[in-house]
């Protein structure tokens, strides 16, 4: 059920990511937030990252994939929120 101040953060995620752990780790942090949403690989390299709930926690998982400490090598993180679309249900890996 989407709340009156939650978002949709999509975080395009640059750097070695794929084959890492990378859409498990970001499932984990997701969850332990309360957020819907998943990661997906792409055919170029970049992991996408759509998560939706309340700002501070997608603020917080934003943060967590700027970290460092996130499997394998994050070179970069472009984000971009706008408002939740389509209602999401759990997290998942895609």
């Amino acid at each position: 059920m989407l709340g009156e101040s939650d978002v949709r953060l999509t975080a395009w995620v640059h750097g070695y990511v794929q084959g890492v752990g990378f859409r498990w780790w970001t499932r984990s942090r997701a969850l332990e937030l309360g957020l819907t949403g998943y990661a997906a690989n792409k055919p170029d390299g970049r992991v996408q990252v759509v998560a939706q709930g309340p700002r501070e926690s997608c603020q917080r998982l934003l943060e967590l994939l700027n970290s460092g400490k996130t499997p394998g090598q994050v070179d970069k993180v472009i984000a971009d929120w706008s408002q939740p679309a389509d209602a999401l249900t759990g997290f998942t890996e895609r």
